[in-house]
This record gives structure tokens, sequence and C-alpha cells, in this order.
């Protein structure tokens, strides 16, 4: 889960000592905040539509957007292009490290402490996913990913074993002990190569915990980002058993021509973490209150002037308005990938009403089918997978290490996947405008927001967009490149680097091409 938001100041807090003065008080902070809010969504819905309506995607027709985005002659490449030596025989030591948060949050901590061992010529402990606090199961990493296949294709980048080794004391044999660390936020390569990596001489092992977005994501060497995406996009393969069922999922759903995924992210978690109660009755409300104060740091949270920034998450209906300004009919058929949405069917009604071919993974496949295989990470493992495999890919709310993050990143890799992203403070005004009975040119004010996005194809990345959600153009390439270090390189990379790896070990090279993901 990530941070709360910005603080946008509290509305008085003091007891009125008069009422009068206090209720004059009251009316002036209320005041306060709507004018706020009113100018923030009059400069937003400006800066939106008149200033880029010069520039709109005109030739963009819905009908396109079910095939992938124009690649420009990119393509997904993550295989070295400089000198990349395979690990020594002799490491620095053992890392272990726990990952904590969701699905996404520790794929992309996995990542961090695969480049994190090669970084410190460390072996890899295979790592730990705090799944009891966040999911209450036990499922762990050989629960969810392939560890075969893990271990095997980083075989080029690091050593990974499944548990740290025994040592011999006194005649005895007991597990050896890892020294443990709460690394920085966002530390730089240096702090592994000189603190953790003098913790680990001095201790044969280290323990990193919490392991979440300790590692920065923007470094400058495009080798470290390539090994990044080698992780994330070949090394973690799901179990055959979620890949088995991800595949039924979307293969009935295929066979009625295409379909599109959506994360509707409108869960209790999510609308406590961003403070958007007000639409709620007073018992919810008081619900996501109790949730917040459990679960979140204290802070003052302004629905109206949260609303106008575009903090809140969309709600069921906003999704549907959006999707039919942009000429989806309801005969459009849409994978849910949810948890239990907040508020119940009031909420997800007028969505319905709009798209009827609502799916989720319990009305695709029959309950035997299911089984235990969609509760906890698993669930969330066999979601990503549909979402991936989807011709269109729509997240609601893309906040700090969300589900959709990783995902859109995936779909770009996947071969620029057409993903649909809101741009919620864009679009916060046109909606509250809605809401007050001015409708006159509603869809075309969508309409002009939502077809001038990239629609999943290759673009630079600008902060505070995440390595994780877009790794052009570190792991893209180009055959027919004009900038030498966007060229495509040699087919027999790989095979190069397990030549390496063999001769090292003194042993004949031995290489399949068909074993390797490139």
């Amino acid at each position: 889960m990530g941070r709360a938001g910005d603080v946008f100041g509290r509305r008085g807090g003091h007891r009125q000592l008069k009422q009068l003065t206090g209720g004059m008080k009251g009316m002036v902070g209320r005041l306060s905040v709507a004018v706020v809010a009113l100018l923030i969504c009059t400069v937003s819905l400006f800066s939106t539509i008149g200033g880029n309506r010069s520039v709109i995607r005109s030739k963009v027709k819905v009908g396109d957007l079910w095939e992938t985005a124009p690649s420009e002659g990119w393509r997904p490449s993550s295989t070295p292009r400089s000198s990349w030596p395979p690990p020594p025989n002799e490491s620095n030591g053992y890392l272990r490290v726990r990952c904590n948060g969701g699905l996404n949050q520790q794929r992309s901590a996995i990542c961090n402490a695969v480049l994190a061992a090669r970084i410190m010529n460390a072996t890899l402990v295979l790592p730990e996913l705090d799944t009891n606090s966040f999911w209450r199961d036990e499922s762990g990493f050989k629960g969810i990913y392939d560890v075969e296949h893990f271990i095997k294709s980083l075989r080029y980048d690091v050593k990974i074993v499944e548990s740290l080794p025994d040592v011999h004391e006194h005649g005895k044999s007991k597990k050896m002990k890892a020294y443990q660390i709460r690394p920085p936020r966002d530390a730089p390569p240096s702090w592994y190569s000189t603190v953790a990596l003098q913790k680990m001489k001095e201790h044969g092992a280290i323990y990193l915990t919490p392991f979440s977005h300790r590692l920065a994501e923007e470094v400058d060497e495009p080798e470290y980002q390539r090994l990044r995406c080698r992780v994330n996009y070949h090394a973690l393969r799901f179990k055959p058993n979620i890949m088995k069922l991800s595949n039924a999922i979307v293969s009935k759903l295929s066979s009625q021509g295409h379909f599109m995924a959506i994360h509707l992210r409108f869960e209790m978690d999510m609308l406590a973490f961003a403070g958007c109660l007000d639409i709620f009755t007073p018992k919810e409300q008081e619900i996501l209150k109790k949730y917040r104060a459990e679960n979140f740091a204290p802070k003052e949270l302004n629905y109206s002037v949260r609303r106008a920034i575009g903090k809140c998450p969309l709600t069921p209906e906003e999704v549907g308005l959006i999707l039919r300004a942009m000429g989806f009919d309801n005969s459009t058929r849409i994978y849910l990938a949810a948890g239990e949405l907040f508020g119940g069917e009031r909420f997800m009604k007028p969505f319905r009403d709009l798209f009827p071919r609502l799916e989720n993974h319990s009305t695709v496949l029959a309950a035997e089918e299911l089984q235990e295989n969609t509760r906890g990470l698993v669930g969330a493992a066999v979601d990503y997978m549909v979402c991936l495999l989807a011709d269109i890919f729509m997240p609601t709310y893309d906040g700090p290490s969300n589900f959709a993050n990783n995902l859109m990143g995936h779909r770009l890799y996947f071969g620029f996947r057409t993903t649909i992203q809101p741009d919620r403070k864009a679009l916060a005004p046109i909606f509250v405008d809605r809401e007050n009975g001015k409708t006159a040119s509603f869809e075309d004010a969508i309409g002009k927001i939502m077809f001038n996005t990239e629609f999943g194809g290759p673009h630079k990345r600008v902060h505070p967009e995440s390595f994780y959600t877009n790794s052009w153009p570190e792991c893209f390439c180009q055959k027919s490149a004009k900038n030498p270090g966007d060229k495509c390189p040699p087919e027999n990379a790989l095979e190069a680097l397990n030549s390496r790896l063999q001769t090292q070990k003194g042993e004949e090279p031995k290489y399949n091409q068909a074993e390797i993901d490139t």
C-alpha cells in the first residue's frame, strides 16, 4: 500500500468559544474549501480540454483500440548489450529479503533483490513474501511462482538458493543466521556496494526487511535496468496451476471475440486511503474512517479538494460513462479484476446498466474449476494474467505500488498491448459539472481527454511514472536504430552468456535456444 496523499490543510479544528463566532468561522472555512475546489476544477478543465484541443488524436477510432498500439519499430529486449560477466564462482555472502505489500509491490521488490545481489556479488536466498499480514495466507514464493524456472532463467545474472546453508560449530549443525538490516528507502546502488556489502562480509549473510522501495528505480546503468526486466518479464513465471486457470478464463472470454479487463479499485482500503468518503452513507463513512485510523497516519482530507485534483478512485458508474463516451457499446465484454467493492450493488448497478456483459473469475468458470485457486495471492495472480492477456486493459486507480502499475509495464513489454489510462485530474471537473446538472457536451469533453493518450505505445518516462510502469527505452530496441545504443543485440547474445558461464565452471557449453526466454 502506498503512502497517503498530500495534506491540503486542516479545516477549523478548534472548539467553539462562542456560537456566532464559531458559525462564521465554519462558514468561511467551508467557503474557502469550495473556492479552492472550484478554482482547481476550472483551471484543470481549461488546461486539459482547451489546451489539448489542437493535439487531439482525431484519427483514433474505438475499433482500433482492440489491436496493439503502434510500436514505431521498437520491440522488447532485455538481453545484455555490453559486457555482462556471469556471477563468479565465489560470492561475498548470502542475501535474504522480505518483500512486503501486495502482489505487484512484491514483484518490484523481487526485481530489486536480484539487482542488489548482482551489485554485491551475493548469493540470493529465494525471496520471502509477506503473505500473512497482507493476504492472510501462507502461499509464499513457492506457492505462487515457478521456482525452478526462476533460478534457471537468472543463472547468467546471480546465484540463487532456496535457503541459507547449515553451518557446523563445535560438532553441531545449525542454520546460518543472517544479520538484519532495515535498508533506507530508495537507496542508491552505492549503499549496497558499501554499507550492505560490508555487513555481509562481516556476518556472511544479511537480512533486509522490510524490502519494498528499498533500491532506487532510476539508475544510470542501463544493464541494471535490463536485469530488472529479465526478472520481471521472464524469470517471474507463475506456477502451472495458476497459468492453466488463467488461460482457461482467457480462452472462454476470447471465444466470443475481444474482451477488456478493468482493474476496478473501488475497495475499502483504497477509498479509506484516498479519503474519499462523502458519497457514502453515514454508517459506511464510519467504517472507512475506522479503517483509515487503524491503517494510515492521521491526516485531514477534504473530499471536494481530493476529488478536484483526481485523488479519488473512479466510481463504477464513472468508468461506464468514460467507456460510453469513447464509443464502446453495451455489447462490450468486460472482465473485472477487483476485490470486494465497497458500497455493494448500488454502485455497480449504474455500470451494469451501461455494460451488462460484466464478468469476473467466478462467473467465467464453474465453481469446481476454481476450487481454492482464486483466494489471496493466487487469486491476484490469476487476475494479473487475465489482465495481461486482455485485448484492452483499463486501470481506474494507479497509485503507488498499485496492481495496475506493474501490469501497464508488462503489457508495454508484451508487445505494446492497448492500455486505457484515465486522467482522473482532468476528468474530475467534468464529472463534478455533470453532478451539478451541467451535462451539455459531456461525452465530447470526456472523449477529448481520453483520446489524447498513448494507449500503450512507446513513450518517454516522466516522473512520477515508475520504471516498472514504463521500461522504455532501456528494455526495448530497434533493428534499424539511429542511436547505436538503441540497436537490437545480436540474436546469439544469450548463447554467448551461456558459453561464458559454462567455461567458467569448466564445463562443455550446453545451450538450447528453446529453454531461454528472450
